[in-house]
């Protein structure tokens, strides 16, 4: 059997090469070609010995059929990072950068048997209420108030003012957020994806804003994701409802936002798509399936934990092993070229599988598919703004993540924006007595204030 005993030299570039350390998933080398690690990785068989961040030693499957074996074995294969043995010897620093991501909550994904099963029939009930057509049009609302703040200035980030913001934005859509919590909502959840924020702040932020959120709908239920998990049938305790929404949002933003901006760069960026959007071009689905084939957003994730010694495609996995997927590496198994055609278009593992796959992967790719399609029938002529080689991917060992995704088209007039005086203050922010605000035509909201800013802008 292969134990991971011999390394295999890594790509050039990669800080392990010629060292015979584990393969390094958190520099800029792996963020600018991951793939050439994949392939690298695939020398040692169904799995691959990587560290995900310095300290943080892990397995990775990168073969497709070992990765579905695994996903579909739950009594071997557990969520419950309290099994974690490395971190419960002190191997693992509680600061490290990966932690949150990997540390246990009492939420669905990192919940097995019967209060996994609770907790998730709680949350798929729960989204179940969402009407497509309904989601279809809170995405074309959200897309056209973020296309008004940037349409006429004939350029933008569209990933940093477009894709980051409308699944936040949509989100507090989904939960029934008031105007002063879904401004913090937004903050807090930018944040702690966001390395340039205050991620501590932002996580205070965060939880404040979910506690106000959950004693909003015991005080006055709506027709809202929340008040639907309130109420269900599991009888959620606060703390449980506040770790589900969690759950939900930091599921639901971060991997969706890389989602509409991986699909814009496809679009944007790849011959084979481009022009997909113009009379004889490829449909925004395509794209998307594309993406989540060869690009998935989260691209290595779904920690498990073996509860035993166990053998997994001739490589021995320890009891207590931190174990990942590499949907990337999966999707793009060299054993599956010849059938990838004929495959179902789900078949890909972009949305995991068992009985933690993702339980809204519909709703995400509405959302994507919406946010791509209204971008593109506002501002047909849209274009990558730098040369192709200039765009970085953000590092870290969980995403496929771009940096920016700078873009030029034609201004065009757009619906009024509401003008900041129209819109509540930011945090903290302090005006002269009596002083009469100004108005700004067009002025972009604060991010603190986006929330507030676009109900301001529907209502106008």
């Amino acid at each position: 059997m292969n134990n991971h005993g011999a390394f295999p030299e890594p790509p050039p570039g990669c800080p392990a090469h010629n060292s015979g350390r584990r393969v390094p998933m958190y520099g800029p080398e792996f963020a600018a070609d991951p793939q050439a690690f994949y392939t690298h990785m695939r020398h040692y068989g169904t799995t691959a010995p990587v560290e995900l961040a310095p300290g943080v030693d892990a397995t990775l499957v990168t073969d497709y059929s070992a990765a579905l074996q695994l996903l579909q074995n739950p009594d071997t294969f557990r969520k419950d990072s309290r099994r974690w043995r490395d971190l419960n010897e002190g191997k693992v620093a509680p600061n490290n950068p990966v932690l949150p991501m990997l540390a246990y909550r009492p939420n669905a994904l990192f919940t097995d048997g019967a209060e996994h099963m609770r907790l998730r029939q709680a949350v798929t009930d729960s989204l179940a209420g969402v009407d497509a057509h309904w989601l279809s049009r809170q995405v074309e609302r959200v897309s056209s108030f973020l296309i008004s703040q940037f349409s006429a200035l004939g350029e933008a980030d569209l990933l940093n003012d477009y894709a980051k913001m409308l699944p936040l934005l949509v989100f507090n859509e989904l939960f029934g957020c008031s105007p002063s919590i879904g401004d913090r909502l937004a903050y807090g959840t930018s944040g702690i994806f966001d390395a340039s924020m205050d991620a501590e702040k932002a996580n205070e932020e965060l939880s404040q804003a979910l506690i106000e959120l959950v004693a909003l709908k015991r005080r006055q239920p709506g027709d809202d994701v929340t008040s639907r998990l309130m109420a269900h049938p599991a009888k959620l305790s606060d703390e449980e409802m506040i770790h589900q929404l969690v759950m939900l949002i930091s599921a639901g933003t971060e991997p969706q936002r890389n989602l509409i901006a991986n699909g814009l760069y496809l679009l944007l960026c790849d011959e084979k798509h481009a022009g997909g959007h113009q009379a004889g071009g490829l449909l925004v689905e395509d794209v998307i399936d594309d993406v989540l084939w060869n690009s998935p957003p989260m691209a290595n994730y779904a920690p498990h934990y073996p509860v035993c010694d166990v053998d997994l495609g001739g490589n021995v996995l320890k009891a207590g092993d931190l174990v990942l997927i590499s949907f990337a590496a999966a999707n793009t198994d060299p054993t599956l070229s010849s059938a990838r055609q004929v495959l179902s278009k789900r078949a890909h593992l972009a949305w995991s599988a068992g009985p933690h796959a993702c339980p809204a992967k519909d709703s995400a790719q509405l959302i994507a598919v919406g946010a791509i399609e209204n971008l593109l029938n506002q501002l047909p002529d849209v274009e990558l703004a730098v040369p192709v080689e200039s765009l970085t991917w953000r590092p870290g060992p969980f995403h496929r993540a771009l940096t920016s995704l700078p873009a030029r088209f034609a201004p065009v007039r757009a619906r009024q924006a509401p003008t900041m005086a129209a819109t509540a203050p930011a945090a903290g922010a302090a005006t002269t007595a009596g002083a009469t605000p100004q108005p700004r035509p067009h002025a972009k909201p604060q991010r603190n204030s986006m929330w507030s800013s676009f109900l301001s802008w529907w209502k106008s």
